[in-house]
């Protein structure tokens, strides 16, 4: 097949789909003139993905690093076929096709893609190291990257890892800046992840005094964590996965008027309802997470009655990248935070 503006011609099965629902890709070289070939130097897991193949692998850093290397090699991709989500990557440039969209690129920059894993050609060489609790994994290997794949060059006055792993999930606060309005009470399910961290800055950034932002988050140690940022006028220690404690606790700080628009940034499944439950009539469900079902959602809205705008995430929005990192530049107490969790 020529080359395609969106990377059909790497779809090996099945025949004639785009990439991102191909079972699996052609990761081969050499590249299409429309393509650009990147030597890879981190993985940043999707948090959904990782957590599913942790669990899967019982713990096992060795049991888990064969489980990601056959999901490559088997795919030419890195596309968990359970959580059907990817991640993204860090990587010098290697090579640029005559014919690539962005003229501007160079062989040597570094750059992140802004594409998930489950629909970029990957080619694995070696697992260098996982980093059990972040999901970041060094690799050799390379990467190919389409004319329509977003990127970004890293930036140089932020550590590679810290921009690795906000600019995984960049598409969370820039999508946040859109919706959320200065009076809006807003819940965020999941706050102590790096999704929910940066919506809680958006959100935070946005909403004025008559606004509010609760964090809810399962964890004790990031609710701590989430309490000293003062990103958040209300921070719960909730489990996502059971409905009933999460409205009760959104009653409880709303005066039972509950949120305008929750976000969920959960990584773990079954979290659907308590986002359903914690919205008002005619609110907003923003579901960040590659955890959720759709079918889950829609139905557990259906089921008790409760007419909500449930919208699925997207993970790019024009602009997403610098947002993001300007939201981080700009809270100084947050960036330390990154560093220290995603940094060394």
């Amino acid at each position: 097949m020529l080359s395609h503006y969106y990377g059909l011609h790497r779809t090996l099965s099945p025949a004639g789909v785009f990439p991102q629902p191909a079972w699996s890709l052609d990761p081969s070289l050499p590249i299409h003139p429309t393509e650009l070939l990147v030597d890879i130097e981190a993985l940043h897991i999707d948090s959904a993905s990782f957590t599913q193949l942790k669990q899967e692998a019982n713990g096992s850093l060795d049991l888990l690093t064969s489980k990601i290397k056959n999901i490559i090699l088997d795919r030419g991709k890195m596309h968990n076929p359970v959580t059907g989500s990817g991640g993204m990557f860090i990587g010098r440039v290697k090579e640029v096709g005559e014919q690539f969209a962005d003229p501007s690129i160079r062989s040597g920059q570094m750059i992140a893609s802004l594409v998930s894993l489950t629909l970029t050609p990957l080619s694995l060489t070696k697992i260098k190291s996982i980093d059990m609790v972040t999901g970041q994994i060094e690799i050799d290997g390379h990467a190919i990257l389409f004319s329509s794949s977003p990127f970004a060059v890293l930036p140089k006055d932020m550590n590679q890892r810290v921009a690795l792993a906000v600019l995984d999930v960049c598409g969370a606060p820039a999508q946040a800046a859109r919706f959320i309005e200065p009076h809006h009470v807003v819940v965020v399910l999941g706050a102590g992840g790096k999704s929910g961290l940066l919506t809680l800055a958006e959100a935070r950034r946005k909403v004025d005094q008559s606004g509010i932002v609760i964090a809810m988050e399962h964890s004790k140690n990031m609710c701590k964590e989430v309490e000293a940022l003062s990103l958040a006028h209300h921070v719960c220690c909730v489990d996502a996965t059971n409905p009933v404690a999460v409205l009760e606790a959104v009653s409880d700080l709303t005066d039972s008027e509950l949120a305008d628009i929750t976000f969920n940034c959960v990584n773990v499944p079954g979290t659907e309802l308590s986002s359903i439950v914690a919205t008002r009539d005619e609110g907003i469900v923003y579901f960040f997470s590659m955890a959720v079902q759709f079918t889950s959602a829609a139905l557990g809205a259906e089921g008790i009655g409760k007419d909500v705008k449930l919208m699925i995430g997207n993970g790019y929005a024009p602009g997403h990248a610098n947002h993001t990192l300007e939201l981080l530049r700009n809270s100084p107490s947050l960036m330390e935070l990154f560093t220290r969790r995603y940094g060394s």
